[in-house]
């Protein structure tokens, strides 16, 4: 069988204390034809981030020495647009917000199906080729989007958009007034189908609305299409 990376190697960093896990992934992901490196603790992890500049981290929440938030915090202090997907043993949602709001793009709970990560991961780079090959800018409720720079900018003020973040934001402006399924979301930012435990695209739209209204509950351009999804009004 022939690997279905592209030629440009991307780095996968995993950061993962589970020799067997580790290991399942390192097979997998070279054999998709990333290159990996594995970390067992946070230490070592931060500092393998910013030594080898990884193209997306892998980051268990378990870790011997630290605190995966805190770590996952950390990771994107330093650098503001790399894709983290947490790795969590916890099913509970509000471990998977609390990831989220640490800075994680994305999250797969224990035991996890690889080709689904996997998925996912290349979800971000298909679209993150589109991102370097359209220099694009557009206005959100007076804030002025920049899609290259990964910024919103209103006046003086500036705030940094995540790669998921900017991601919805724009395929919602790009079917503006049209209600979106958070399923049409899901599969065509993250890669994947929909299941009812899901709250992944709920928890992108939380975020948003705290850049980017000045009510976030009662919001004027993000709008809850209730039972189906969101749609946004410019």
């Amino acid at each position: 069988m022939v690997a279905t990376a592209p030629v440009d190697k991307k780095k996968i960093l995993v950061i993962e204390d589970e020799p067997d896990i580790v290991r399942g992934l390192r097979d997998a992901l070279e054999f998709e034809g990333f290159e990996v490196q594995a970390q067992g603790t946070g230490a070592e992890g931060l500092a393998a981030a910013m030594e080898w500049g990884p193209d997306c981290v892998l980051l268990d929440l378990m870790l011997p020495d630290d605190n995966g938030y805190r770590v996952c915090e950390i990771l994107r202090s330093r650098d503001e647009v790399v894709p983290i997907i947490i790795l969590t043993a916890k099913a509970q949602e509000a471990d998977k917000v609390r990831g989220l709001e640490a800075g994680a793009d994305d999250y797969v709970t224990k035991p996890f199906s690889v080709a689904e990560l996997i998925a996912r991961i290349n979800a971000i780079f298909r679209r993150q080729v589109r991102l370097t090959t359209h220099d694009e800018t557009f206005d959100i409720g007076g804030w002025t989007i920049n899609a290259r720079k990964h910024t919103m900018s209103r006046g003086r003020t500036t705030k940094r958009l995540t790669f998921y973040e900017l991601e919805v934001l724009k395929l919602l402006r790009e079917r503006a007034d049209e209600a979106i399924s958070r399923d049409d979301l899901l599969e065509k930012i993250w890669g994947v189908q929909s299941s009812p435990t899901n709250r992944t695209v709920d928890n992108f739209v939380v975020k948003l609305r705290r850049k980017l209204e000045e009510d976030q509950k009662n919001p004027r351009h993000i709008l809850t299409v209730y039972g189906y999804g969101y749609k946004l009004v410019p």
